[in-house]
């Protein structure tokens, strides 16, 4: 959380040089565009794990109120299962598109032109943190474990 909160600041900070280099200098920056996405693309997915955690997502819970505990229990669990398989398979996804770049060699398309093997890497091992937070979450359910107050 600490690397990424200094990502977010350092994004804010290389934004606001860009703005200032162009409006007041009339100097363009060909490499603050790719540097803050590649930033926030790292903030973006290590930080989901983290959230998960604390089970910090938006929930509808219309649902909750109204059904009985056990298939309340129920529903949580196949909500646990679902979201734990498909971010496995954008995990394994995200690590496929990141071996292409990093084989390939691709770059952006800008003059800057860093490598794509950089976002990529981030993605896949922030959704890596991810599943293996939902498996943990989901094994926890499913033995009666008790999971971690928010």
């Amino acid at each position: 959380m600490m690397l990424s909160m200094i990502a977010l600041v350092l994004t804010s900070l290389v934004l606001t040089y860009s703005v200032v280099s162009r409006y007041f200098f009339h100097a363009p920056t060909d490499w603050q565009d790719e540097a803050s996405v590649f930033m926030l693309v790292g903030v973006t997915f290590f930080c989901t794990a983290y959230v998960q955690y604390h089970r910090g997502h938006i929930g509808i819970e219309a649902l909750a109120g109204l059904l009985p505990p056990r298939v309340n229990a129920f529903r949580l669990l196949l909500v646990d299962l679902a979201s734990t398989l498909f971010c496995a398979f954008f995990t394994w996804k995200s690590w496929l598109l990141f071996h292409e770049a990093w084989v390939d060699g691709q770059t952006t398309s800008s003059t800057f032109a860093p490598p794509l093997w950089i976002p990529y890497s981030m993605m896949a091992a922030g959704m890596t943190l991810l599943t293996l937070q939902l498996l943990l979450q989901t094994l926890a359910r499913l033995t009666n474990k008790s999971e971690p107050s928010t």
